[in-house]
């Protein structure tokens, strides 16, 4: 019973320590709003923990962090990075479609199959005369020349099939003009 007592009184301490009073919680509204991080508020009131002070911001409503000036700009500049990725891999594959020639199909099983060559399936995996593709594939891709026109369709080159074996007008083009 002692024991039991002696444990009560510890377990009050504590959650008088941690608990959260008028006076902290005027002190994390004041830090909050001169724009402190929760890590730091936790060190300035002492005995919370960032969860604690996270928690506490989020049940009184306090207004969510905005980012600093300087993070805003280095995303722009990122996005400005992946704008102008973007628009060197569209003109890759308009050369693509220009080129007139492929070379011919080179039929190889799973076990021939090598990196530096296509890797596009045709027939089904449970037919007997599934194979791959095997053409000399291009850098940085898994497939040759036709079939990237086929599994890489810029977004707004995307036509609306209706019919699944229907073939896309620009790739029918492209296959009649390499006959």
């Amino acid at each position: 019973m002692y024991r039991y007592i002696v444990f009560l009184k510890k377990l009050t301490q504590y959650i008088d320590i941690m608990s959260w009073n008028a006076e902290k919680i005027t002190k994390l509204k004041e830090l909050w709003g001169s724009g402190k991080t929760a890590s730091q508020i936790a060190e300035i009131i002492g005995d919370m923990s960032r969860n604690a002070v996270i928690g506490k911001a989020h049940r009184l409503n306090l207004s969510a962090k905005i980012k600093p000036r300087t993070t805003i700009s280095s995303e722009n500049n990122l996005d400005k990075k992946n704008i102008k990725t973007a628009q060197s891999s569209r003109s890759r594959f308009k050369s693509l479609i220009i080129e007139k020639d492929f070379e011919p199909e080179n039929p190889k099983q799973l076990e021939e199959i090598s990196e530096d060559l296509c890797k596009w399936p045709i027939g089904h995996p449970d037919e007997k005369l599934f194979y791959f593709c095997g053409r000399s594939s291009l850098k940085s891709f898994s497939y040759c020349k036709l079939h990237l026109l086929y599994a890489y369709q810029p977004k707004n080159k995307k036509e609306d099939t209706t019919v699944k074996d229907e073939v896309p007008d620009f790739i029918e083009k492209k296959i009649n003009s390499a006959s």
